[in-house]
């Protein structure tokens, strides 16, 4: 496990990695969830063997720091993950991210372009909406304290078990702040970032989940946008080989 202090009170934001060539890929991961979890399985295919891979759990998320004066907006989580990525010696990395880790991934490649060579986002979260339906988990509906007494046990209740055995990990106050930030979004927005990047961008878009709002104007500034068959939003566990094709640029 390796570590990097990320808010200037001593807070560390910690990962895991496999050694192997560079450019790295970096895994991050959603609301509630943690990297290892949904991607070391991806990480390890034959096809994605020989490269470095870290696998960054954000602040607040699983194995990292959940300091109680820290904001958790997305522009905090890029700049603790650009935190992680200096301690590591990484530069133009591939980021393989996840529905609001994506949203993360996309902030900060427009704010530490040097850190980031591709993006491979599923179903990231583009644009900021209101809080009622904030990642289908309702965390953001809550006030922040009611959310701590009692919403989390709630949320947890909802979500089912596959997202609760993670969500479960995460502190209730990071994580509403991190909800409530994601339903902000950026300035200007995490669509508007992801369209004038000048880098490799692929964003995978689960069947099952519909018709991407906003894909043609996505494919006209350059975004490689993947239909995934059988899947919905967690592409990762839902249909592994296409993940795995398009994390390895073959799909």
């Amino acid at each position: 496990m390796k570590q990097a202090e990320f808010d200037g009170r001593g807070s560390l934001i910690r990962w895991t990695e496999t050694s192997g060539d560079e450019p790295a890929r970096v895994y991050v991961h959603g609301l509630g969830a943690a990297s290892a979890a949904y991607h070391a399985h991806i990480a390890a295919r034959p096809e994605l063997a020989g490269r470095r891979s870290l696998f960054v759990d954000l602040p607040g998320h699983g194995i990292s720091d959940r300091p109680e004066h820290f904001a958790y907006t997305l522009e905090d989580h890029a700049d603790a993950l650009a935190a992680a990525l200096d301690e590591a010696r990484v530069t133009r990395a591939e980021l393989i991210a996840h529905s609001m880790g994506g949203a993360v991934a996309i902030v900060l490649a427009r704010r530490r372009p040097d850190l980031v060579s591709r993006l491979v986002l599923t179903e990231a979260n583009l644009d900021p909406y209101p809080p009622d339906t904030a990642g289908k988990s309702g965390i953001a509906s809550y006030e922040e304290d009611a959310y701590v007494d009692g919403g989390h046990a709630r949320v947890l209740d909802r979500v089912g078990p596959v997202w609760a055995a993670t969500m479960r990990l995460a502190e209730p106050r990071a994580l509403h702040r991190t909800a409530t930030g994601l339903a902000r979004g950026s300035r200007p927005t995490m669509r508007h970032i992801l369209e004038d990047l000048p880098i490799d961008r692929v964003y995978l878009q689960g069947a099952l989940s519909g018709e991407l709002p906003g894909r043609q104007a996505l494919e006209s500034a350059g975004v490689r946008v993947v239909t995934v068959p059988g899947a919905g939003h967690n592409i990762m566990f839902d249909n592994p080989d296409a993940f795995a094709e398009a994390v390895a640029g073959a799909s």
